[in-house]
């Protein structure tokens, strides 16, 4: 069922950061920071659980089990990456269908080619709008509850076409229904802001960090008009630092800790993965002897 704050937090355009989670590990820590919406990244979940660039490699049922697996772990609502809904326009319907039925909030779709390509790397590839129009269109009728699962239409046309082109793309996708437009890797804070002010509709941020658009501050993308941030890429990238690092110390000097080396704590992530509900169990069904 998806949760109803996204719509609220657009309608009182509530600015919002939305954290990208490649695993359940990002997202119980997430949950304990206290984000009350995340982002189902398809890059970072596939490379997460698959070890797989993000190239269309990863199939629907995979990436439904993951983004399912990220509803039933996470407190916020999931903005799930769909790539370009995994085929026609019948494989878009079962997609929604089935992203709607895990709990899933929002939904993004996208205009390139399959197999598609992150959106930061070279090659991409679009499809005719008329087709993406119709993915959209086949989105918002599919889905059963219309006025809180919300349908995010993605434009990867910059890269190849143009602005000019991308915003021509977004304007059709936001007359065939789409609730949220985003343009994907836009080259300049003046791109930005050239599309934020063409529509009325909300837009989406994507801060890929390593990608083609600037990062800029929160407080910045507010002010340039977008209606909220995804950060798809932070989490990964500062997990893969940390354990390089720690990998590298013990490599070389045989430690597993070491000054200045943060760690998080044992017992404490024990808490907050739920081992206290399994200890509580035990102590009141078990037989061993610390029953």
């Amino acid at each position: 069922m998806a949760n109803p704050i996204l719509r609220q937090k657009l309608e009182r355009r509530e600015f919002f950061v939305a954290p990208g989670l490649q695993d359940m590990i990002a997202a119980t820590v997430a949950n304990e920071v206290g984000f009350d919406i995340v982002y189902g990244s398809g890059y970072w979940l596939t490379a997460s659980a698959l070890g797989l660039p993000d190239a269309g490699l990863a199939s629907y049922t995979q990436f439904l089990d993951r983004m399912g697996t990220l509803v039933q772990t996470s407190r916020g609502a999931v903005i799930a990456d769909a790539d370009t809904g995994f085929g026609g326009l019948l494989n878009v319907a079962h997609t929604v269908r089935g992203y709607e039925r895990a709990g899933v909030t929002a939904i993004q779709i996208e205009d390139q080619e399959f197999p598609k390509k992150c959106g930061h790397t070279p090659n991409k590839r679009c499809v005719p709008a008329a087709d993406m129009v119709e993915k959209i269109q086949v989105a918002a009728e599919a889905r059963q509850d219309k006025e809180n699962f919300l349908i995010i239409a993605r434009t990867d046309a910059r890269a190849g076409e143009g602005l000019d082109a991308a915003l021509r793309r977004l304007e059709a996708y936001d007359a065939a229904g789409a609730d949220i437009l985003f343009l994907e890797a836009p080259y300049s804070e003046a791109e930005m802001r050239t599309a934020c002010s063409h529509f009325g509709k909300p837009m989406m941020a994507n801060m890929a960090d390593g990608g083609k658009t600037p990062i800029l501050p929160a407080a910045k993308l507010q002010e340039i008009g977008f209606a909220f941030a995804i950060y798809p890429a932070m989490t990964s990238l500062v997990a893969a630092a940390a354990m390089q690092q720690a990998l590298q110390r013990l490599k070389t000097e045989g430690l597993s800790q070491a000054p200045g080396q943060p760690m998080f704590d044992f017992m404490h992530f024990c808490g907050l993965i739920g081992f206290q509900e399994v200890w509580d169990f035990e102590k009141r069904w078990g037989r061993g002897p610390d029953a």
